[in-house]
């Protein structure tokens, strides 16, 4: 009997198997509900929409946790900002969109992405929705749907971090530093040229580019901002020495390297180095405003009871079922303090050494929900590192918690 006779003959029986239907949007159920854009499609002359990509900094290896940049760079300016992420989740690419929304000098109007699970999520697309942000994506497969970002990958990104494995939460500072001096000297100092044209001649193809210039010049160009914003960067532009900006970029470019590790993901433990910071002082040729959040030491004793109870909340969630894990979340939590960007296994790993026979494969879904809800937590109280900025945008309306990643578990 072959196979298609088999099938022929059981289809009744299989219709009786049949449940009804379901209304839970799958990952591939939710990609449809976010629209396409193309890299023809860009003919954004205003600035606000962004092209955003992830880049990851694992060296050779890409097993256990080690950071990633978040690039954000916009279409019609080239403007573009680079955040430093722990470990990838949706969880870190929201708080840093949240992050680059202060960053920006103009508002975010809409982001395209590629088809990355850290993007394709219900909490980005609520916060987007939330906060009036288009959100497109890219085709599979296809990255010259984000050419634009892919560059600024390559030219900025690759060019000054490099190829290194970076891990833990000294290199994660370091490289926030690191990226506070390279977005004033890329985007005030760094020109570029901006493709306007490909005329083909035969087999031959000729580009025809735009003079060469700065995103900064390229934003005050577009006539978007208000006097007194632009008057405010060019007095930013004016004031900066590109000399001594760009040997406090090569400076705390040669701290991240010192923070690199080799290519096994083992080797995440390093001796302490101190923590080179950035100065816009020292490359200011006169005195500028340096505006931004400077936290306020006694801030920490006054909300340590508050902190303590989101602990326990944090910690003590409801359970609808019993808790394989019970007595160890303490530890866990204490783990994922020292080393953030452990990742589930390697911890699931871990207990069972400890505790030989305990912990069945399933179970690791139960450890990386909680681990979910843990991180969530640990976004909310990391300590702003931005502290002051002598570009940035306004501050966004806030957006309802609904879209919060941490209060949606």
């Amino acid at each position: 009997m072959s196979a298609a006779t088999a099938d022929r003959l059981l289809s009744s029986q299989r219709k009786l198997g049949q449940r009804g239907l379901s209304t839970t949007r799958a990952g591939t159920l939710l990609k449809q509900q976010i629209p396409i854009r193309t890299f023809e499609e860009w003919n954004e002359t205003q600035p606000g929409y962004l092209e955003a990509d992830l880049v990851a900094h694992c060296g050779t290896d890409i097993d256990g946790g080690y950071l990633y940049t978040l690039t954000l760079t916009d279409v019609a300016t080239g403007w573009t900002e680079c955040l430093p992420l722990l470990y990838r989740s949706q969880e870190t690419v929201l708080a840093a969109l949240q992050q680059a929304r202060l960053l920006f000098p103009f508002p975010i109007l809409g982001i395209d992405t590629d088809n990355g699970g850290e993007f394709i999520n219900e909490a980005v697309i609520a916060y987007c929705e939330q906060a009036h942000i288009s959100f497109t994506r890219g085709r599979p497969y296809l990255k010259n749907d984000q050419c634009f970002v892919e560059q600024k990958n390559g030219a900025i990104v690759r060019q000054v971090v490099g190829y290194n494995r970076l891990v833990g939460e000294q290199a994660y500072r370091q490289l926030t530093e690191l990226y506070r001096a390279l977005r004033l000297y890329v985007n005030c100092f760094q020109p570029s040229m901006k493709l306007q044209a490909k005329q083909r001649d035969g087999k031959k193809v000729r580009c025809v580019y735009d003079p060469a210039k700065t995103p900064l010049q390229r934003l005050l160009l577009t006539g978007v901002l208000s006097a007194q914003k632009h008057q405010e960067l060019l007095e930013v532009a004016h004031a900066l020495d590109p000399i001594r900006l760009f040997q406090q970029v090569v400076q705390l470019q040669q701290a991240v390297f010192r923070c690199a590790v080799g290519c096994s993901p083992f080797l995440s433990s390093l001796p302490s180095v101190p923590l080179r910071v950035f100065s816009v002082e020292r490359c200011a040729t006169r005195k500028i405003s340096v505006e931004g959040s400077i936290p306020d030491p006694a801030a920490g004793l006054q909300t340590l009871y508050r902190e303590q109870e989101r602990r326990k909340r944090v910690l003590g969630w409801r359970r609808t079922h019993k808790d394989p894990f019970e007595g160890e979340w303490e530890q866990i939590l204490s783990w994922l303090v020292a080393n953030p960007e452990r990742s589930s296994g390697d911890i699931f790993r871990e207990l069972q050494r400890r505790s030989p026979g305990r912990y069945q494969p399933l179970q690791i879904r139960t450890l990386q929900r909680g681990m979910r809800k843990i991180r969530a937590y640990l976004l909310e109280t990391v300590e702003e590192q931005w502290q002051a900025e002598v570009i940035h945008g306004r501050s966004p309306q806030p957006v309802s918690s609904a879209a919060n990643p941490a209060r949606s578990f």
